[in-house]
């Protein structure tokens, strides 16, 4: 399913961005490009799950000997969240220096947040569970930083935009963004729940999808939706007719 929804939002992105004006076509097709990526890397995950685990009789997930690579998921993100957040400084109403400067610390923060978060997420055992403690509270330095820049550091940019529909848009974008992301650093601690056993390894593996789909298809979907409603208002201001994709 995870994959069948990014190929999807990947074509409709790209498809549409014929429709939209010139200065918002990167954003549109870094939205394909983003669901491009995480399309790949599914099916990397998915080939190297049905290697590493298999159904018994009795219906429980079964070692095969084989290693699950989550490296996988996490090369996704390190290429994909700083895009997403770009993706949304694009659309927003900043300067041409401002956009550069915003989508530089965001991007490497995006980034310098996955790195600090795959050596924890190896940590499964009990016994290395302090570990993983050590590297989710590193990693959330740079994701409470990039929340508080997205709610906070472009709130005034947000309101500076004269469309109400715009602007309500963009706020949709950014809160659904944030609340998307809240859902990885508490799939990040099941294991320290006590969530143990192949079942960890499921419940962490649907969490995370969950939220891909959410972060990556929900809010590239209002980034189109940004596009459009920008599109359209330019022409309308300048008299022109757009033929734009509903």
């Amino acid at each position: 399913f995870s994959l069948a929804t990014m190929m999807a939002t990947t074509i409709f992105c790209w498809m549409s961005v014929r429709s939209c004006a010139q200065r918002y076509k990167s954003a549109l097709i870094i939205t394909g490009l983003v669901t491009f990526i995480a399309a790949y890397h599914y099916m990397r995950i998915f080939n190297s799950w049905t290697e590493a685990y298999a159904w018994t009789a009795e219906g429980t997930l079964e070692l095969t000997g084989k290693p699950f690579n989550d490296a996988y998921r996490y090369m996704d993100w390190l290429l994909t969240v700083p895009l997403l957040l770009i993706e949304i400084i694009l659309v927003m109403k900043l300067d041409p220096a401002e956009t550069v400067s915003k989508s530089v610390t965001l991007g490497l923060s995006s980034a310098l947040m996955i790195i600090l978060g795959y050596p924890g997420e190896t940590m499964l055992d009990e016994a290395h569970l302090s570990g993983r403690w050590f590297w989710w509270i590193c990693a959330m330095v740079p994701f409470l930083y990039i929340v508080n820049t997205l709610l906070v550091g472009l709130s005034a940019a947000t309101d500076s935009e004269s469309d109400p529909q715009i602007r309500s848009l963009i706020k949709k974008a950014q809160v659904a963004t944030v609340l998307s992301w809240c859902t990885y650093p508490v799939v990040y601690v099941f294991p320290m729940l006590g969530i143990q056993g192949s079942n960890v390894v499921i419940f962490i593996q649907l969490g995370y999808s969950i939220s891909d789909i959410i972060s990556k298809c929900g809010v590239g979907l209002l980034v189109y939706n940004i596009t459009m409603a920008k599109t359209a208002a330019m022409y309308s201001a300048s008299g022109e007719k757009q033929s734009l994709l509903a």
